[in-house]
């Protein structure tokens, strides 16, 4: 079935375009992060969200807003944070003000992987919208994503 296909309506096909796109892009980016750096995508997600946060107030996500951000439940993420941080790419320790609430940053090592992982990331994006950008269906969702790069 195609994006074009005219038992869909518009609404349909252009989802159908968009998930199609995201797949293409998220299985070249798994392929590329593992392949170079022994990282999925979601590994790879999690180490960047974390990355951003910030010391101070406000400055550390509750799990939930971690789930939410590399789009898993609470449980896989708690899993996905427990595999990193078993191979020692994230610590966690409890909050000094709320004991009940449990922080977690990336390490060193894995401040390093992220940087190192970076390129290769971005690389394979600009490569699946490349090869996107030949199909009449994603060309609109593959100028949008470009436009806001800039």
């Amino acid at each position: 079935m195609s994006a074009h296909d005219p038992a869909l309506t518009a609404l349909a096909q252009n989802w159908l375009a968009l998930a199609v796109l995201h797949g293409r892009i998220e299985s070249r980016i798994e392929r590329a992060l593992q392949t170079n750096h022994n990282l999925s995508a979601r590994e790879y997600w999690l180490l960047d969200v974390l990355g951003r946060q910030h010391d101070g107030e406000g400055g550390h996500l509750q799990m939930k807003q971690v789930a939410d951000a590399v789009v898993l439940s609470q449980s896989a993420t708690t899993r996905l944070v427990t595999r990193l941080e078993d191979r020692g790419l994230l610590t966690r320790y409890l909050c000094p003000t709320d004991r009940r609430g449990i922080y977690t940053d990336v390490s060193k090592e894995g401040l390093a992987l992220l940087e190192a992982a970076r390129p290769t990331n971005d690389s394979a994006l600009r490569e699946a919208l490349d090869e996107a950008s030949t199909e009449s269906d994603l060309i609109p969702l593959v100028d949008a994503v470009r436009r806001a790069e800039s």
